[in-house]
């Protein structure tokens, strides 16, 4: 079976608190991502909540990157949608590990648009 997209949900607990709530480094994560799984950059937007909280996304060629975080949780929420052969939503992960420094990944793995041959 052959598929259209790949999309993986990350559960990110245990990170730094102070890198959930550094705009720009995440924003900085976020693009650094896309360079790691070979996606095409279209555009960066990131919000700063008050108190605490950043969220973002990064919008792809070939879909999107996109995060949202709980300072105060040590939680952040993202997901990786990708479409075409040439980009590995996987290979993101190591940049996120290194930014976030979570104690604690969950992954779920989705194959998207699944068409059977």
């Amino acid at each position: 079976m052959k598929q259209l997209g790949k999309h993986i949900i990350l559960e990110l607990w245990g990170c730094e608190k102070e890198a959930l709530d550094d705009q720009p480094g995440i924003e900085k994560m976020l693009i650094d991502a896309v360079k790691a799984c070979g996606a095409t950059l279209i555009c960066v937007k990131t919000h700063k909540f008050s108190p605490q909280g950043v969220t973002g996304v990064a919008v792809l060629a070939e879909s999107h990157i996109s995060i949202h975080t709980w300072p105060e949780l040590g939680y952040a929420a993202m997901d990786v949608f990708t479409c075409g052969a040439h980009v590995e939503p996987e290979d993101t992960i190591t940049t996120l590990k290194e930014f976030l420094k979570p104690n604690h990944i969950d992954i779920m793995d989705i194959k998207r648009g699944n068409i059977v041959e």
